[in-house]
């Protein structure tokens, strides 16, 4: 039985009884390592890491468990006792792989050999023998060489088959490999524990493949070689995953191709790459491929990130993404993750990243990764203080800590703090702290750093400016300190045309339950803001209907006084609410309804500017861009907060006069499609992660064969705001033949599932409402036919048993999302209907 023989004496007794049930627990189920790791405890120094190490991460204890040759490996090497080398994990995988034929094989020996590594970081991380860079580092290593050799693998195993890629250059068949970018963390080299990462394939030029079986060109070889290099990696197994892997931050993000050329990669990048981009792109970096080619990559994206000046440009869109970091905070209500929370890891990142935009083209030695280097040469260059960047250094290294003690414990890619004792003792002591309080204290002083700094970075213009005080008369009015008559003589003066009316809801709704009982704080927000909006409705040509539409808002957010505060502190926000909801009761609905949107006030250029649909798609890739793919909640709530925030904008610049109605009819129904493609996406994604893909009849994998048919005020590019969607589903895979996924279905099971969640992403009611209501009722045989149809099913309903009237909606019909080839032949399809009417 195995039993420690001294219990560390700072392990609070709830882990000290969690670790008898361990090694209760190992004695009974690991054999021959019982003895083993018994002689291990006869040293204290182990005994004690040991304790640390299995209390505060249930996922070591869990490996420890089912892989205990691995764990005594890394114990008996002395692994868990030395850094490692530059290459020293490389080496040890290239043995691991040595003898490796297949691709199976392959997929079992990266698993094994990152549950080993991972015993061998977390055990050096939390017994602080590893600071937190060596760790992050660490992390790093792992991600390279697991996809570099995995990737040397499957090229040599299709290049077996379908030979060698190669390209025309001077007259030369030169080679050509895969490259793959790593991005945020990773480029850095900064992961976490449980980070995913995020990848960019390209290649070098296009041509084709020789001395193989059969010949394939350049793209679709490296698009089938990274294909399999995300399965060997992503894909979940019974030994686990190696990394989760997230493509979306390539060009054109999940609508994209999966890898492109050198070449198009600087097309994109030049003409159509966003702000947002150079900001992702400063922490790029090649970490597998030709070595060579891969600064050769570089020095060609390097101008997209790093102008040749100092790019005061790049200020206004960072102050847009300061903005929409501080209103993700609020709407999310992250103050409980160390990431992403106030005072987090990204107003960290947000601050060096903010300097690297803006004078990294001048100061090369900001054009590096890291950011602890980062923030070191700010104070260099004199860009910060030493003690602000003194502040920063010790809170990042903080929360980053604090980052790996959480993700230790479950191996979950999570930042949030627990709300339970237990895991917060394990947390605290992790962390080297007696009890939860005092390390909550150190916490909150670290992050009450970083929000100071974070504030001050990037400032508004409208922060330093000294706003009119209110007047002291609208004070009385609202907590009705003076006579009746002397606020009504207020009011009328102001130019209120029902002053009565108005002294009278004012006073209800100063009475009335819900204010009596709010909280001092709440109370104090409410009687600050009051007179400041009768103030500015003051301003509007009918100052009663302009009040008695926005009351509705104000009584909506009193138990949540934050929109208030917002509203305070941002005065311009407040004067757009007034104007908007003077002409329009439509918008004042709508943000009584969702007080969230009134973070769309706080810009007043964003809110009178309508995007076009490229500007659309790339918004909403930027909001979706870190969400799971499989948190379909989530997307749900991205996707209705995206289409309630540009249908405000519509509405603004509608009422406005600045946007004519047959503008209005365009700009909402790109919204629609936008939302379409993206809810195609993700319903494909939930879809595929059961099933599989759908097969061809010559066994490849569909590529979305699939396409969104619009009809009505969709297809005729003439929604309203109430407008419902027409739609018709429309696939081009073949039936009895079943998907490849895990657990396999009929395609056109699979189809109609698919069409089912899609419905249902649309409809289902969450916080923030439904995104539209769904009509099919135009589809072959209406109601009573199937709800998604071949190609060539739907041809020959046309043709055969369609009506007159089918016939004439198929005149405003359009494909609006989907695959391109299927929409042509749809086009086709319907252009020989229409020809013989």
């Amino acid at each position: 039985m195995l039993e420690f023989k001294a219990v560390d004496p700072q392990l609070p007794a709830a882990i000290a009884e969690e670790l008898k049930k361990c090694t209760l627990t190992f004695s009974e189920r690991c054999g021959d390592a019982v003895s083993w790791l018994q002689a291990q405890l006869a040293d204290p120094v182990f005994t004690q890491q040991l304790q640390k190490t299995w209390g505060c991460s249930h996922y070591v204890f869990e490996s420890c468990l089912r892989s205990p040759e691995l764990f005594q490996q890394v114990i008996d090497e002395g692994r868990h006792q030395q850094s490692d080398a530059e290459g020293a994990m490389a080496e040890r995988l290239t043995t691991q792989l040595a003898g490796i034929e297949s691709k199976e094989q392959l997929d079992a020996a990266l698993r094994q050999f990152r549950r080993a590594e991972m015993i061998r970081i977390i055990w050096r991380d939390l017994n602080r023998l590893a600071d937190m860079a060596e760790t992050t580092l660490d992390v790093s290593r792992l991600a390279e060489c697991t996809v570099s050799q995995a990737l040397d693998f499957h090229h040599r195993d299709m290049a077996a088959v379908f030979g060698r890629p190669v390209a025309e250059v001077d007259g030369q068949q030169e080679e050509q490999r895969l490259l793959v970018l790593g991005m945020g963390k990773l480029g850095a080299r900064e992961l976490n524990l449980s980070s995913d990462v995020d990848l960019i394939f390209c290649y070098p030029r296009g041509g084709q493949t020789v001395e193989g079986e059969k010949c394939l060109d350049n793209h679709e070889f490296f698009t089938r070689l990274g294909q399999r290099l995300i399965q060997s990696i992503d894909t979940m197994t019974a030994d686990g995953f190696v990394f989760r892997v997230d493509m979306r931050l390539r060009p054109y993000g999940d609508s994209g191709a999966l890898v492109l050329s050198f070449d198009a990669m600087e097309e994109y990048y030049q003409d159509q790459g966003r702000d947002w981009e150079r900001y992702a792109m400063i922490k790029a970096r090649v970490i597998a491929g030709d070595e060579t080619r891969g600064d050769e990559l570089m020095a060609m994206l390097r101008p997209f990130s790093f102008r040749r000046y100092i790019d005061f440009s790049a200020i206004e869109s960072l102050r847009d993404m300061k903005k929409m970091i501080q209103r993700e905070v609020k709407r999310r209500r992250l103050d409980n993750n160390v990431k992403l929370g106030p005072g987090g890891i990204r107003e960290v990142e947000f601050i060096a990243q903010s300097f690297q935009l803006i004078r990294g083209g001048r100061e090369r030695a900001l054009q590096q990764r890291s950011l602890l280097v980062i923030l070191q040469c700010l104070f260099e260059n004199q860009c910060l203080p030493e003690a602000v960047v003194k502040e920063l250094t010790q809170a990042y290294i903080f929360l980053r800590n604090a980052e790996h003690a959480i993700q230790a414990w479950q191996d979950r890619q999570t930042q949030t703090l627990p709300d339970d004792p237990y895991p917060q003792a394990v947390l605290a002591f992790a962390m080297g702290f007696d009890d939860w309080s005092a390390f909550d204290a150190a916490l909150n002083a670290h992050r009450a750093n970083v929000s100071q700094h974070f504030a001050a970075v990037i400032a508004d213009a409208q922060e330093s400016d000294d706003e009119a005080a209110v007047d002291s008369c609208w004070q009385q009015v609202w907590l009705g300190d003076g006579e009746d008559e002397g606020c009504l003589q207020s009011l009328i003066a102001a130019g209120h045309e029902d002053a009565p009316l108005i002294h009278k809801r004012l006073e209800q709704l100063r009475s009335g339950n819900v204010v009596t009982r709010m909280q001092a704080i709440g109370r104090g927000r409410l009687d600050t803001f009051m007179p400041m909006l009768l103030q500015a409705v003051a301003e509007a040509d009918k100052p009663s209907q302009t009040l008695e539409r926005i009351l509705p808002l104000v009584e909506a957010v009193l138990r949540r006084t934050a929109y208030l505060v917002l509203l305070v502190e941002n005065p311009s926000a407040l004067k757009e609410l007034v104007t908007l909801c003077a002409v329009s009761p439509w918008i004042s609905t709508q943000l009584a309804r969702h007080p969230v949107l009134l973070d769309e006030l706080l810009n007043a250029s964003s809110l009178y500017s309508t995007p076009d649909k490229a500007e659309l798609q790339d918004d909403l890739k930027q909001q979706v861009l870190r969400l799971p793919m499989d948190d379909l909640e989530a997307h749900m709530e991205t996707l209705r907060y995206f289409r309630l925030s540009h249908v405000l904008k519509v509405a603004a610049c509608e009422v406005s006069g600045r946007l004519p109605l047959m503008k209005v009819s365009d700009y909402l129904t790109w919204i629609a499609e936008v939302i379409l493609e993206h809810v195609l996406v993700v319903a494909w994604h939930n879809l595929e992660e059961k099933h599989g893909r759908p097969l061809r009849k010559d066994g490849s994998a569909c590529d979305k064969d699939f396409i969104i048919v619009g009809y009505g005020k969709l297809g005729g590019i003439e929604l309203g705001h109430g407008s419902d969607l027409d739609l018709v589903f429309i696939h081009s895979a073949p039936s009895n033949v079943a998907t490849n996924g895990p657990r396999p279905i009929d395609n056109s099971m699979f189809f109609t599932r698919l069409g089912q969640r899609m419905i249902h992403i649309l409809t289902a009611q969450t916080p923030l409402g439904t995104l539209y209501e769904v009509d099919m009722r135009l589809r072959p045989s209406g109601a009573s036919g199937l709800l998604v149809s071949s190609l060539e099913a739907f041809k020959q309903y046309q043709a055969d048993s369609a009506w007159t009237w089918e016939h004439q909606a198929l005149v405003r019909a359009r494909v609006v999302a989907g695959d391109s080839e299927l929409a042509k032949q749809f086009d086709q399809v319907r252009c020989e209907q229409l020809s013989q009417i």
